[in-house]
Formats: structure tokens, C-alpha cells, sequence
């Protein structure tokens, strides 16, 4: 029958790096195309991408696989059997949500098929390892063919027994009595020997059916003991899978618990970076504390200044009123000034007149006595 495509897509195809088991290792540079195969023959599911000659994918799906949507359009699964975890980035988000439905849809149907075949192999495993009452093996003593011949010897030695006393007491005679007596004696004695064997054998025998019915008990009891462990082993398995799947999901939890971490590390950077400007702060503030408790003397220094300038301003209108009076004495003095250069200006005019005039006098007798 072969197998079928049932459902193709196109995305750019990761897996993780198995040395880190933190970053994605990109299988191709380009996109894939990624497709769910149907395997009519083994009826199981697989994911399968082939880039070329080269198989990127080839992951069979089981029930305890899960796939994970970590971005709009990138998600992830664990594969225990291939021992890695395959990405997927898609172009959109409709098409990562059509994939993630069918993976569920697949997921499910690979869930029924696995019930069915451990349905088939319960029912088969009853069917050829329960024993019933005709293959119980029936364990036979050794002795049985002797404790049959025996039971024949008793027979007809029974059955001679009564005959030879009705004979004798028949011909009577009591020499044949005792000529008959003897043989009769020692085949009660032979009989004697033969019939205490004989109870042993049955003893022995009835032994030997009680172990026999003991160990069919046993044995269908270990049948059943067989077949719940090897139910118990089936579970073991499935457990184990969806371990070592769960293994493979925590391993891909783990790269986020690692981008978390380092993000964390820078976050705690910056926290101590602000917890170094808070104390700055702080150093500032409790400057700014013992700044204010000066504050008190500034104030009463304040006060100290305030009643100077008063003092100074008192000062500063006596001063004004003074030198308003100043002024005045000055705008006096220079009126008085202005009119003192005037009368001098005045007087010096006359007395260069004068002089004027004494120096035509002193001309005129200079030429007086010349003339003389």
C-alpha cells in the first residue's frame, strides 16, 4: 500500500543545537516543504522534509508528542526517538495554525491506532498463553500400571477365596484340609504383602492429585501473574516514551528558562545600576539633611541681616535726608559762587579800566618829563 501524503506545507526548517541544547541550528536556507505521511500497512503517521537527496525530517508520530506554538509563526516538537527538537517557521500565522491543527488531528489518530493494536495483542496473548483444563498437565505416579495389575490380583484372589473353603467343607476331609490349608495361608500372606503396597500406592497417588490440582492452580494463577506484568511492562513502556518526550520538552523549555535567565541577568544589571543611584540619591539627601539643620542658624542669621539692613536703611534715609540737605548747601554755595565770579568778573573789568587808565597816566608823565 505504501505511503500516502495527506496534508503539505512550506516553512524554513530548525533543529536544536545538540550541543547547547539552547540555540537553533537552521537546516536549510530556504524554505521547505514539510508533509504529513500516512503508512497504511504499519498504520502510524510521520512527519517527513527533504531538502534534495538529504532527509531533514523524519519524525514518526506518537500520542505523547506535543507541538508548541512559541511566536505567532514558529513552532516546535520533541522527537525521544530521533533525540532532538525540529522548528518550524512558517509565513504566516494561519498557515503555523493549519499545521498545528492537523499535528493534533494526527496526534489523535496515531493515539486510536496504538489502542487498537494493544487491543489486538490483549485479546491474541489470552487467546495463546491462557491455559485451559485440557492443556493442564496431568502428572501420572510411576506406579499407577502396578497399582492397576494389583487391583486385578486382588480380584481374582478375592474371587478364589471363597471357593476353596466351599470345597473343602464340600469333600471334608480333614487331611485335605490340611494338605489344602497351606497354599491358602500364603496366598492371605502374599495378599498381605501385596494389598500394604498397594495402600501406599494410593496414598501416593492421592498425593500426587492434590500437587496436581495445586500446580494447575499455580500455574494459571502465574498465567495470570504473567499476563498483568506484562500489562504493568506495556505501561512501563508508554511512561517511559512519554518521559523521555517530556525530557525533550523540558529540554526545549530550558532555552527559554535561558533566554529568561539572561534577560534576568541584565535586569538585575540594571537594578544594580539604579540601586547605585539610589544610594547617590540618598548620599544627596542626607547632605541636603544636614543641610537643613544648618538651616536654623542660616535663619537666625537671616534675622541678623534683616535687622542690619533695617538699621542700614534707617541709616540710608538719615544719609538721604543729609545728603538732600548737603545738596542743597551745595546748590547754594555754587549760586553764591556763580554770583561771586560774576561781581569778580565785574570787578576785574573795572580794574582793567583802572589800569587801563593809570597806564595812559603813566604814559602821559613818561612824556611829560621827556618833554621836560
Amino acid at each position: 500500500m505504501g505511503e500516502q501524503p495527506i496534508f503539505t506545507s512550506k516553512a524554513h526548517v530548525f533543529q536544536i543545537d545538540p550541543s547547547t541544547k539552547r540555540n537553533w541550528l537552521p537546516a536549510s536556507k530556504h524554505p521547505l516543504t514539510v508533509s504529513y505521511f500516512y503508512d497504511g500497512s504499519r498504520n502510524s503517521y510521520r512527519i517527513i522534509s527533504v531538502d534534495g537527496a538529504k532527509v531533514i525530517i523524519n519524525s514518526t508520530v506518537t500520542p505523547n508528542m506535543n507541538f508548541t506554538k512559541t511566536s505567532q509563526k514558529f513552532g516546535q516538537w520533541a522527537d525521544s526517538r530521533a533525540n532532538t527538537v525540529f522548528g518550524l517557521g512558517f509565513p504566516s500565522e494561519q498557515q503555523l495554525s493549519k499545521f498545528a491543527e492537523k499535528f493534533q488531528e494526527v496526534k489523535e489518530a496515531a493515539k486510536v491506532a496504538r489502542e487498537r493494536s494493544q487491543e489486538k495483542a490483549e485479546s491474541g496473548s489470552t487467546h495463546s498463553h491462557i491455559p485451559s483444563q485440557k492443556d493442564v498437565p496431568v502428572y501420572t505416579s510411576p506406579v499407577a500400571p502396578i497399582f492397576q495389575h494389583m487391583t486385578v490380583m486382588l480380584s481374582e484372589s478375592g474371587h478364589e477365596a471363597p471357593i476353596s473353603p466351599q470345597a473343602s467343607s464340600v469333600n471334608g476331609t480333614e487331611e485335605e484340609k490340611g494338605s489344602r490349608s497351606p497354599p491358602i495361608e500364603s496366598l492371605l500372606k502374599s495378599n498381605n504383602h501385596r494389598i500394604n503396597p498397594v495402600k501406599k500406592w494410593e496414598q501416593e497417588l492421592r498425593t500426587l492429585g492434590e500437587s496436581n490440582a495445586r500446580l494447575s492452580a499455580a500455574l494459571q494463577e502465574s498465567a495470570s501473574t504473567a499476563e498483568h506484568w506484562r500489562n504493568r511492562l506495556q505501561g512501563c513502556k508508554e511512561e517511559g516514551e512519554r518521559l523521555r518526550e517530556k525530557i525533550m520538552e523540558l529540554e526545549a523549555e530550558s532555552i527559554d528558562i535561558n533566554k529568561e535567565r539572561e534577560q534576568n541577568s541584565r535586569l538585575s544589571q540594571t537594578v544594580r545600576l539604579l540601586e547605585a543611584e539610589i544610594a547617590e540619591k540618598e548620599q544627596e539627601l542626607e547632605k541636603l539633611r544636614e543641610d537643613v539643620q544648618v538651616i536654623p542658624g542660616l535663619l537666625q542669621q537671616c534675622n541678623c541681616l534683616q535687622q542690619q539692613l533695617q538699621g542700614a536703611e534707617n541709616s540710608n534715609v538719615e544719609l538721604e535726608s543729609r545728603s538732600k540737605t548737603l545738596k542743597c548747601n551745595v546748590e547754594e554755595s555754587r549760586q553764591k559762587y556763580e554770583n561771586l565770579l560774576k561781581d569778580l568778573t565785574t570787578f576785574l573789568g573795572i580794574l582793567d579800566g583802572k589800569l587801563d587808565e593809570l597806564h595812559g597816566f603813566r604814559q602821559g608823565l613818561a612824556k611829560l618829563g621827556m618833554d621836560n
